[in-house]
């Protein structure tokens, strides 16, 4: 069983730190600081001879010192019955352990402990909008968005494990069960899981580079990981089925009616009109005609459009990467919508159900494998599902990338996706490079670049010999 004890460490004639000593049984105890002085005339110490005689405790001679006997009674019963919870549920008692457990006791906020993951993480946070990322300053909204759902998880994690998170706490065996965790507990994702290992890294990297905080070796190196190739499910839009989205006609009211009634989950909190579907199916054709995210299509207004000429290019600078882009229209029912029917912003979550909505009604309906959020969970469950049912804002993306990969050159899809390499914009749409392709290409342009010269003429030296 373990025992609570108080002592001082000194003689001095000064105030000097107040230590709390646990003993776990077997040779194995901690001591750390209380947060509480005293001076050590005004402590009561048993004698070696007569070990009754004093407490370990303060002398209630003055109510300074009744205050600080209080509190050490109090915390002398709060410590015993954590340190004995603990020890049955298998947690690792260590000096944060211990530290926090102090801090909780007396409900103390730890605000200048930069060796805690979360504090660090939350100057991040609050210093995001200073902060160099290449050469540009300023984290993205969704950057930030990453570090606070981080800092969440953390926070959970650590009352998992009853124990406020040190730098010095991220060894080999520590991650491991922080991912064992987050895959079997929170059952997160892979990519989800793989994300915060990334994140926790970039934290790591960040705070000792940067801060001087001491880290450990390995959290330099942890390996984050996602879903393999053969384990990811992606839906695009094919050509076809843009052209069965384009021409379903979605004007008679009578039978919007009807649709709703007879699909009341597909069709609930959403307006089934004309005028909301026609809108909706504007930001898929459109969506899928210029390659970009959600947040960054939904932005777009007549002050993005440019003219040169005839010619129609869209401005964008895009919000995850602050990188900006140009894309050229040439779609003539895109730029019939740019021109006459520019569709009005509509929150992202309210669009992704308007779009299940406009490829049902265009029969997108073909059964798919693919990954579908269980509302009541909240987790993505991989299954055979209707593909309009799988359909988001960021197929659009996808579907530009996939439906114009090997007809463009890879190098100028990536330059209006904005993907950072060849091999990151291959990963998005699930292919492998294709050496054979590039080099089919590099012959066609080779070819289209010389086929308007005139052959030249060649010169046969004759010798006179027959």
């Amino acid at each position: 069983m373990a025992s609570i004890k108080f002592r001082l460490r000194s003689k001095a004639n000064k105030n000097v730190s107040i230590k709390v000593y646990t003993s776990l049984g077997r040779g194995n105890f901690i001591e750390v600081s209380t947060g509480f002085t005293i001076n050590p005339k005004d402590w009561n110490t048993p004698e070696k001879d007569n070990p009754k005689k004093g407490d370990d405790f303060p002398k209630q001679n003055t109510p300074e010192n009744k205050v600080i006997f209080n509190n050490l009674k109090k915390l002398e019963s709060f410590l015993f019955e954590s340190v004995n919870t603990a020890m049955g549920e298998s947690v690792v008692i260590d000096t944060f352990w211990l530290e926090s457990k102090i801090n909780e006791c007396f409900k103390r906020v730890v605000k200048n402990d930069t060796g805690l993951l979360v504090n660090h993480t939350q100057y991040i946070i609050d210093n995001a909008s200073t902060r160099t990322v290449g050469q540009n300053t300023g984290l993205s909204k969704e950057t930030i968005k990453s570090y606070v759902s981080f800092k969440k998880v953390v926070i959970e994690y650590q009352k998992a494990i009853k124990k406020q998170i040190q730098f010095m706490d991220l060894t080999a065996p520590f991650i491991e069960k922080f991912k064992i965790w987050m895959l079997t507990k929170k059952k997160y994702a892979k990519n989800t899981a793989g994300r915060k290992l990334q994140m926790l890294k970039t934290i790591c990297i960040d705070a000792e580079k940067n801060h001087e905080i001491p880290v450990t070796p390995y959290s330099k190196i942890i390996q984050h990981f996602g879903e393999s190739n053969k384990d990811r499910y992606i839906q695009t839009l094919s050509f076809d089925e843009l052209e069965q989205i384009k021409n379903v006609d979605l004007s008679n009211a009578e039978y919007l009616n009807q649709f709703k009634k007879e699909n009341p989950e597909l069709t609930k909190g959403i307006s089934i009109t004309p005028e909301a579907l026609n809108n909706a199916r504007n930001w898929i054709l459109i969506g899928c005609e210029i390659g970009q995210r959600g947040g960054d299509l939904l932005k777009i207004t007549n002050e993005n459009i440019r003219y040169k000429g005839t010619t129609i290019y869209i401005d964008i600078i895009q919000q995850k990467t602050n990188k900006s882009v140009t894309i050229g229209i040439i779609a003539p029912h895109v730029i019939d919508i740019i021109e006459n029917h520019l569709p009005k912003e509509v929150p992202h979550q309210k669009l992704n159900d308007y779009v299940k909505v406009v490829c049902k009604l265009a029969g997108i309906d073909e059964v798919v494998k693919g990954s579908k959020l269980n509302t009541e969970k909240n987790r993505k469950e991989l299954g055979m599902y209707p593909k309009h049912e799988l359909i988001t804002t960021h197929c659009f993306r996808r579907s530009f990338a996939s439906n114009y990969y090997k007809k463009i050159p890879t190098a100028v899809l990536i330059g209006i996706t904005g993907h950072s390499k060849e091999s990151l914009f291959l990963t998005y749409i699930n292919q492998r490079e294709d050496k054979d392709s590039n080099a089919d290409l590099f012959m066609k342009f080779y070819s289209d670049l010389h086929k308007d010269k005139a052959p030249e003429m060649k010169v046969i030296l004759n010798t006179g010999t027959k």
